[in-house]
């Protein structure tokens, strides 16, 4: 008995000696301390992979000293594991060691949503393994936590060093991007992975329920046609990163097996046909046209294909897909340089939404960093696409609308010039009668100006203010703004006229005149000579203050003018300035403005004159 234990005590040594001495992927990643306060570490680097070609190892198996040697490391040190287009099961192994004192919890993350089937096991308290099985091939609820992505939660003891293994298999191309989280960073991830996601989707909704009413409104077929192409590939595009298993169809397996080789053939097929219409290839390869349909026919029946030989035609439906955007970039190209308008909009939007295409392929090879920008690159290319699309279909839209315009245009022309010869006396007649009514308006505009405006100074007249300042007086007592008035009066004027003479009198009134007017800077200001030697000035929306410091300064212009006055006190012609300035009020008239601008004049004369009084 004794012996019998010996033995086995010994097999189990070498068995663990032959497990520790098996070729690792790389170094373990062993969650010490440094690496406990990461919030994410890329395992895939870290990965041993085994191929099982025949689908005939189970869990026992590679876990025998003699397959577990042929474990291999990862042909580089990428952030994905790429296994390529394959029909074998794979088996990763890594190990987590954690040599803290305390439990920690982490959550695996492999962000490929197209696996078809992958099973993680993981220890059990046991002292087996739990098997947890799920894949884009099964149902959304065989997930261990709800992602778009598979997510695992791991605990991982105190003191712990394990042995995960995770088998793979896909249809589709083996790409396992494998990293470890801790939970508040993941959930934070997640938070603003999702918010990327409903921020393209909702644009992408309403892109295409705004063209869909255009589509009603102008019954013009090309919006029709984007709008199933930006539905068709925007659902494409959800059953790519995982959301339409997530939300529309987790129970149907199959069908999201194939819904992404369905969507992307359906999506070229009415890309192609959006295509011919907004480049017109019938016209300008008309041959080519031909073989554009029979493509587009191929691309509208593939589902059967699908259906029937999923695993036998998707390789080959992806060599067509590239070669149709290569198609479709080439015939862009050649309406652009045929200075086809549509063709610019159209190769600028195909071009960056093909760069988005190939940013996320190269995101999911692992040749690209991992982040919330690189994981959404497809959608952020497709939705610039989407909007280029519709600047372009806005562009045609009014280029249509200008050559109807032009052609309209054109038959007026061709109608006018066979009525020429009938109109012909119609129009002198009128020509003669415009005439003679432009002269009589602008004689009457001449009246009119005669009647407002004063003769000697060229500024308005009495007439003219009275009836502006009726309106300004109304206007200030609707909008609540003050209205200020000054009057100025020549000193000295009748003096300085017998002394000098009518003539030089009527000069220095055209000067004060013109002073005036220089300070009028706004279009609502009036100056106007009130009678004799007296001006006013109306300032609409302009408080006592500023009114008064307008008023200065107009009476120190006038003296700067140094007119000679032999019988003035100053010795120079200078003025006297009365400023009012109100709040207009219901049953008030504007002779109260009026009556107190003129007030203020007699104070500002009776103390000395030559300065500006404010009532």
């Amino acid at each position: 008995m004794k012996l019998t234990s010996l033995l086995l005590r010994c097999a189990w040594l070498l068995y663990g000696l032959a497990l520790w001495a098996a070729p690792a992927s790389a170094e373990p990643v062993a969650l010490d301390a440094r690496l406990l306060d990461a919030p994410m570490a890329s395992l895939s680097p870290s990965l041993a992979i085994l191929e099982d070609p025949g689908h005939s190892l189970a869990l026992a198996d590679v876990m025998q000293a003699r397959i577990a040697e042929r474990f291999q490391p990862p042909a580089s040190a990428s952030a994905a594991l790429n296994l390529g287009h394959s029909q074998s099961r794979y088996w990763l192994r890594l190990r987590l060691q954690n040599p803290s004192g305390q439990p920690i919890e982490r959550m695996l993350e492999v962000g490929y949503a197209r696996l078809s089937q992958l099973t993680l096991y993981q220890p059990a308290a046991d002292g087996g393994y739990q098997a947890q099985a799920t894949g884009n091939a099964l149902p959304f609820a065989t997930r261990a936590y709800a992602n778009r992505y598979f997510v695992f939660p791991i605990a991982l003891p105190a003191h712990a060093d394990q042995w995960l293994y995770l088998q793979v298999q896909s249809s589709s191309p083996l790409i396992v991007p494998a990293r470890l989280w801790t939970p508040p960073a993941f959930h934070a991830y997640e938070r603003n992975d999702y918010s990327a996601q409903a921020l393209y989707f909702g644009m992408a909704l309403t892109m295409v329920l705004f063209n869909l009413l255009l589509y009603f409104a102008l019954r013009d077929r090309v919006y029709l046609l984007y709008v199933l192409f930006a539905s068709c590939f925007t659902l494409t595009l959800a059953e790519e990163n995982g959301l339409a298993k997530e939300f529309l169809w987790g129970d149907a397996p199959l069908w999201s097996n194939i819904a992404t080789g369905v969507g992307f053939s359906w999506s070229c097929g009415i890309f192609l046909v959006f295509m011919r219409q907004m480049l017109n290839t019938a016209t300008m390869l008309p041959r080519l046209d031909r073989a554009i349909r029979l493509l587009v026919a191929l691309f509208l029946l593939s589902p059967l294909a699908f259906l029937a030989y999923f695993d036998a035609v998707i390789q080959p439906a992806v060599a067509l897909w590239s070669l149709t955007m290569l198609l479709i970039l080439g015939v862009g190209l050649y309406g652009a340089f045929r200075r086809q308008r549509t063709a610019y909009f159209f190769v600028a939007a195909f071009a960056i939404g093909c760069f988005g295409g190939i940013a996320a392929g190269l995101k999911a090879l692992g040749w690209m960093p991992s982040n919330l920008l690189s994981v959404n690159l497809l959608q952020l290319g497709s939705a610039i696409e989407m909007l280029l699309m519709a600047l372009a279909l806005a562009d045609r839209f009014n280029l249509i609308r200008r050559e109807k315009a032009a052609a309209q245009q054109a038959a007026l022309d061709a109608q006018q010039l066979m009525l020429h010869n009938l109109q012909s006396h119609e129009r002198l007649l009128e020509a003669r009668v415009a005439e003679r009514t432009d002269a009589l308006q602008l004689l009457n505009r001449q009246l009119e100006a005669l009647s407002t405006t004063d003769g000697l100074t060229g500024i308005a007249n009495r007439r003219h203010f009275d009836e502006v300042l009726a309106r300004e007086w109304r206007r200030a007592a609707r909008t609540g703004e003050p209205l200020a008035l000054a009057i100025l009066d020549v000193d000295w004027f009748k003096k300085y006229n017998d002394h000098y003479g009518h003539q030089a009198g009527d000069d220095c009134l055209r000067q004060v005149a013109s002073i005036l007017a220089s300070h009028a800077g706004r279009a609502s200001d009036l100056v106007a000579r009130y009678g004799g030697e007296e001006f006013v000035l109306v300032t609409p929306a302009t408080d006592g203050h500023r009114a008064l410091q307008l008023a200065q300064r107009i009476c120190a212009d006038i003296q700067a003018l140094a007119l000679p006055h032999a019988v003035s006190e100053f010795g120079c012609v200078t003025a006297s300035v009365g400023v009012a300035a109100l709040l207009p009020q219901e049953g008030q008239m504007p002779e109260l403005l009026l009556h107190s601008a003129d007030k203020a004049l007699y104070q500002a004369k009776a103390q000395g004159r030559n300065q500006a009084l404010l009532a």
